[in-house]
């Protein structure tokens, strides 16, 4: 199948499987917000994000070589998912001894247990879905996508909603939800089949550990990123001159974040699909080409759909998070804008890693991770220290910006593919207008907005109809074979 067909047709199937998904993620956001108040919002967004750091570091990243070596054709599925299988079984053991030190995590009081079972199960579904993509079966990883959701959906409104356990019921939730799923990849896909300790082969360990290894750091520092914000803003709040620190806005940060999560889900979608391409493509004598239409297009898409998002931004706000019994998170649309053009960028630092992991240059990830991170932290403490929550958003932005410049650069000197620098500036400032808009709200705002929307659609236009080009021709030939 052609390398654009086999691509859509991913993204598509990813799509499909994950609508419902999503669409119950978004009910789940109103359910979090009408019954968890903005102080336990910010500990459950603490413990999702500590669980997130020590996965990586517990399973060595090894999901990340399972999917790099498992759609290789050179290597045996047995041996890499017994290797796979053996060093995240290592890691499991590490975890339980060093489950005391999480004790000096603050937070973790009374929930030490259900972060570590969160941790295994997490850790456990993750192994066996990146498995299941590695075998091509992305019908079986979409259906699985739903199924969890739906769990998870279904285990917060008896948790939540109904028993009212809070930060404790959502715990549980994530751990029932990724544990079931667990189980029902070993079962549909039959994974024990590929579980061999007789061919365990020290070789393949060491090459996906090589090759896992700098993943973990890279991990990591991302989730630094994304960790030391809410940090700051809810534990500064005795040594900034902003007064929009502290807990209470640490939670009101954290729904700040539901609408550009939308961004992230759409981009998720399709970077599950891309990687596999990237990987499959990595030797073809065209990729420098397929990368410039495949970026063009996606750069195009994620700025339209950021600009769209930004416009409509209270309407997106209001649906997604419950004022009725906290009004405090009424605020949080006013650091939205500048939210979604910070994971824009992040969806663009993504699409570049795919470079690095099809060239197995995964060094070059974690480096480029540390600058991100690095100017996160020095950022948070300039610009909260001033601004608050919004000095949090700005550093966001900031620090994934500088991951940009220097990947845009650095993976293509690996893999050759053009970039239009004038348009990505070009949108990056007319999104930049669009949210001072929506956050100062002048008497002006509709229409100004009305045109910047037009002139954003106007920018993208001829990327995307090169794209849709492009799959009619493939879609012609498909046809007219069959």
């Amino acid at each position: 199948m052609n390398k654009y067909a086999k691509l859509a047709q991913n993204t598509v199937i990813f799509a499909i499987g994950s609508f419902g998904s999503k669409i119950l993620l978004l009910l789940l956001t109103r359910l979090y917000s009408g019954n968890i108040n903005s102080v336990d919002t910010s500990t459950k967004s603490l413990l999702e994000q500590t669980a997130n750091f020590i996965i990586p570091i517990v399973t060595f990243s090894i999901a990340e070589a399972v999917i790099r070596y498992g759609l290789d054709r050179e290597y045996d599925k047995t041996e890499v998912f017994t290797s796979a299988c053996v060093v995240e079984a290592v890691g499991m053991v590490l975890l339980l001894l060093l489950t005391p030190l999480l004790r000096l995590l603050p937070y973790t009081d009374g929930y030490l247990l259900y972060l570590v079972a969160y941790i295994i199960a997490s850790s456990f579904r993750q192994l066996s879905s990146q498995f299941v993509r590695a075998r091509d079966m992305t019908r079986l990883f979409a259906l699985d996508g739903i199924l969890a959701t739906g769990t998870l959906f279904l285990f917060n409104v008896i948790f939540i909603s109904k028993l009212h356990w809070g930060v404790h019921g959502f715990m549980l939730a994530v751990f029932l939800s990724d544990f079931c799923s667990g189980v029902f990849l070993w079962v549909t896909a039959r994974l024990w089949r590929f579980f061999d300790l007789k061919k365990l082969e020290p070789e393949v360990v060491r090459t996906m550990v090589r090759f896992s290894l700098p993943m973990i750091p890279t991990a990591v520092l991302w989730i630094i990123t994304g960790f030391s914000d809410r940090l700051f803003v809810r534990y500064m709040d005795k040594m900034a001159i902003s007064h929009d620190v502290g807990p209470a806005a640490a939670g009101i940060y954290e729904y700040a974040s539901k609408v550009p999560n939308l961004i992230s889900m759409v981009s998720t979608i399709f970077f599950q699909a891309w990687n596999m391409s990237a990987i499959k493509e990595n030797d073809s004598k065209d990729k420098g080409v397929f990368y410039e239409r495949i970026f063009g297009a996606y750069q195009a898409f994620m700025f339209l759909g950021a600009g769209f998002m930004i416009a409509f931004v209270r309407i997106l706000s209001a649906i997604l998070i419950d004022y009725s019994r906290f009004p405090e998170y009424r605020a949080c649309y006013l650091y939205t804008p500048i939210l979604i053009i910070a994971v824009v960028m992040m969806s663009f630092d993504q699409f570049l890693s795919s470079v690095y992991v099809a060239t197995q240059k995964t060094s070059h990830s974690m480096w480029t991770a540390l600058i991100a991170a690095g100017t996160n932290i020095i950022m948070n403490i300039l610009l909260i220290y001033r601004w608050g929550v919004q000095g949090a958003v700005v550093a966001t932005f900031l620090s994934y910006f500088a991951c940009y410049l220097v990947r845009i650069v650095d993976t293509r000197r690996m893999i050759y593919f053009k970039v239009s620098h004038l348009r990505f500036f070009a949108n990056l400032v007319l999104l930049f207008v669009m949210s001072g808009i929506a956050i100062t709200r002048p008497v002006w705002e509709i229409p100004a907005t009305a045109v910047l929307v037009g002139v954003l659609v106007l920018l993208n236009y001829p990327a995307i109809q090169m794209m849709v080009r492009i799959l009619e021709k493939v879609l012609h030939r498909v046809t007219k074979r069959a």
